[in-house]
């Protein structure tokens, strides 16, 4: 097999593991809440781009929340899956950006990609649901204790689960790409 097909076929396979890792994630901690399934699904998609790219994490990261709808975890509103969509590829692209060009993971390095990372997704996600799409879009829609529900949730949650998620991903990134690095090289 030539190397372009190895690549892709690696490619697709690294992928396809990380959205079933995410979605067995998602359905085996739907009864622990946000809380649990929110970091779990975070720290899937922080190792997804440390350890094989932007283009796998975002596919990770746009694909979960339409997984999560339909396995009815979560929101089960249409319209927030597109903001959920731009959070988690703010995540993603955010850790790519931080760790582009390293072949070794400093902790240091890392933990700022957490905090960076979160900030960030916790910033998109409450400016899109909290401010834009419950009070123009749900509003009228759905009763206010909806409303508040929601807006907890796309509040201070999404900062403290991809906080966790970046801190555990901070700690078991140089492991796992140890092993992943020695993986290709056999291969």
């Amino acid at each position: 097999m030539n190397n372009l097909k190895l690549s892709q076929t690696r490619f697709i396979t690294q992928t396809a593991f990380m959205i079933a890792l995410t979605v067995i994630f998602q359905v085996a901690t739907i009864g622990f809440g946000q809380l649990v399934t929110g970091s779990l699904v975070n720290l899937i998609l922080i190792v997804t781009v440390a350890l094989t790219g932007e283009i796998s994490g975002l596919v990770v990261a746009l694909l979960s929340p339409i997984f999560a709808f339909f396995l009815g975890i979560g929101p089960q509103f249409p319209q927030l899956i597109i903001c959920i969509m731009l959070g988690n590829a703010v995540l993603v692209t955010t850790w790519f950006f931080l760790l582009k060009n390293q072949s070794t993971y400093r902790f240091s390095r890392l933990i700022f990609s957490a905090v960076s990372g979160a900030i960030l997704k916790f910033s998109v996600l409450w400016l899109l649901v909290v401010k834009l799409v419950l009070p123009f879009f749900l509003v009228a829609k759905i009763p206010t204790q909806s409303v508040q529900t929601l807006t907890q949730m796309f509040s201070l949650p999404q900062l403290i689960t991809a906080l966790i998620g970046g801190v555990v991903g901070s700690i078991v990134i140089p492991q796992l790409n140890r092993i992943y690095r020695r993986s290709i090289q056999t291969n």
